[in-house]
Parts: structure tokens; sequence; C-alpha cells
């Protein structure tokens, strides 16, 4: 039993990650990661006072190039872990590909720096999100690295909002701590979170609606219909379009959060990245009594294919995402309520692939 008001993230490490060859490692790389989340909120706090720019390639008064917060946060990541010997491998929204690193480091640490960084000129909240893998013994390369979220060590996020908050996982349930900046350190205040299995909430993204498949378009509107549809009680929508924020609403009160398949760009499977923004997600909400999909599968089951593969993301309250995949085989199964799109009028355009 973890100890609210008390247990920092380096006590939670020695006493939640299970034994293994690997467990004081992984206890090590997560104190790291947790202190650079620390100077991540830092700089983001204090964003123009430092003299950054969201925009690439800006210059300051003096001609000096500006660099990007998440290009400073992605660096922030590299510098604070690849120094310790604890990862061999290292993979980021901002890298090409996966950054091997010298030395005996046994783990993998996928990360997106900074997510929802459009939001920075808004005061909006923004975080980071990261996973953790373990590599294969002896193997040092992207493919090492590209397993299925099943296989992931744990996974967490910081959100840098009102407070700094780190939200993390190691297999034993979701926990959240609050950054005390006068210790400099982090308190966990909220322990083993739990998502209701119902929810009269969701999140997405209703500017993309006549790109939607018809699975999604059906939920959206049963929920809209409210008390006097199908649903039978009022719905309230919810969109920060910044994913840490978004997903942190929902494991603190529940929800459902969809970023789905759409055809505003057919060539794509989905908007979200796999490997560091859906996995590490699902394997917080399923922590946390929630579902993850992708409306036709198990997030964390998809055999990821590349670095930066992308796929649908349907996470949050058990009962609403367990809906929408039923709405989503329905559909593929022809046996869904009638439904009429000119986007969609063939049905052949999204089953079996």
């Amino acid at each position: 039993m973890l100890n609210p008001g008390y247990t920092t993230v380096s006590k939670f490490a020695i006493e939640q990650i299970p034994p293994g060859p690997h467990a004081r490692d992984l206890a090590a790389l997560l104190v790291d990661v947790a202190a650079v989340t620390k100077a991540i909120s830092a700089a983001v706090g204090k964003g123009p006072l430092l003299g950054l720019s969201k925009l690439a390639g800006s210059k300051n008064v003096q001609g000096e190039e500006q660099k990007k917060l998440d290009v400073l946060a992605d660096e922030l990541f590299v510098r604070g872990t690849e120094w310790s010997g604890l990862v061999g491998a290292l993979a980021s929204e901002e890298m090409d590909d996966v950054q091997i690193v010298d030395g005996p480091g046994r783990l993998a640490l996928v990360f997106d720096p900074l997510d929802g960084s459009s939001n920075l000129d808004v005061n909006v909240a923004v975080g980071s999100i990261f996973s953790v893998l373990e590599l294969p013994e002896g193997a040092r390369d992207l493919k090492a690295v590209l397993q299925p979220g099943s296989r992931q060590v744990a996974a967490g996020y910081a959100i840098y909002g009102p407070s700094t908050e780190l939200v993390v996982t190691v297999g034993s349930g979701t926990h959240g701590f609050t950054l005390d900046r006068e210790i400099g350190n982090y308190v966990l205040t909220k322990e083993d979170l739990r998502i209701p299995a119902s929810t009269s909430e969701y999140a997405i993204n209703a500017a993309n609606r006549r790109f939607w498949e018809p699975p999604i378009f059906r939920y959206v509107e049963e929920c809209k219909a409210g008390r006097e549809g199908p649903r039978g009680r009022d719905f309230n929508t919810r969109w920060v379009a910044s994913m840490v924020a978004d997903v942190h609403r929902i494991l603190m009160r529940g929800g459902i959060y969809m970023y789905p398949r759409d055809q505003k760009e057919a060539h794509r499977e989905g908007r979200l990245r796999l490997m560091y923004e859906a996995n590490p997600m699902a394997f917080l909400i399923e922590q946390a009594g929630g579902l993850a999909s992708t409306g036709r599968s198990r997030i964390m089951e998809v055999e990821p294919e590349s670095l930066h593969q992308r796929i649908p993301v349907i996470i949050g309250s058990s009962e609403e995402v367990e809906r929408v995949a039923r709405y989503h085989a329905e559909y593929d199964s022809g046996d869904d309520e009638p439904y009429t799109s000119p986007l969609f009028a063939d049905r052949s355009l999204f089953i079996n692939t």
C-alpha cells in the first residue's frame, strides 16, 4: 500500500517495480525521466522569457537562431537519460530513426517530448509521454524497439498545467504524482486511479465530422441526441487538442477520447503515433480499469511496423469503448443501422484493411 503525500517517485519505483533482471535499471530510469520532466516544466513555464519560440527557424533581435520548445524538450530527454548506461536505445517524435546508445543498457525509452506543442502560444496545458521497453539480448536496432504495447514495462506522462503532474504505471495500477516546487520532488497524490466504466463525456475533434467513418458518426450523433435519443441521457463534449490534457481528464473523472481513422488523409491509418503516444496511453488507461482500442482491435496488441506508425485511438471508460468497437464490428459485417454518406457509400472502403 502506497502512502499518498509521502511517497516520492524513487520510493514508488523501489516498492512497485516487480523483481526482474532490469528492475533496478528501470527504477533508476524512472527517476531520470522524472528529473527531465521537471526541467521541461520549468522551460514551459518560462517559455517566452527564455527567448524560446514555438516556430522553427525564427531569430531573436540579435539574429541568433531560436529553438522550438519541443526541440529543446527532445534534447532534455536525450541528455537526461543517455549518460547513465541504463538505456540502449532512444526514439522520439523528433527523431527520424532510433538512436542507439553505447553501453550496457538493456532498456529502450520511446517518447513524445512535448505533446500538444501547438497550444504553447495560447498557454494551454501540454505534456510529455513516454514508454519503456526491454531490449532483447544482444539486439540494438530498430527491429528490437518495434515491440507491441503489451511488452511495455513502464509508461507515463507529465502534464504541465496549473500544477505539474506525473502519471506512471509499471503494471501495478496507474498512479499520479504532483511536483512540489518547494522541495523539488514529485509526491504521490493520486493512488491507484480508476476510470468509471460508464461516462457521459466524450472528447473528439468535431471539425473532422465530415471525414468520420459511419461507426464514429453513429456514436457521436447518439451522444448529441441526449436524453431524447437512444442513449437516454445527456452528454458533454470536451476537446483540448492536447492528448495529454484530454487523457488526463479521463483518468481523473472518466470519459472517452477518440482520434479515429477518417478520410481527411485517406492514406493514413490514423493520426496518433502507435509507439510513443497510443501505446503508453493505452497502458495507463488499461491499468486504471479502462479500455484502449483502434475500433477494431486492442491497441496494445498491434504489431508495430515502423517507428512513426500511426493508428486510430479510442480510449477511456470501458462501456463506451466497447460500444464504439461494437459499432465498428456491426459496420464491417453490414449489421449496423442504416446510414447514408457520400464519403462512405462504398462499404468496401474500410472492410478487411
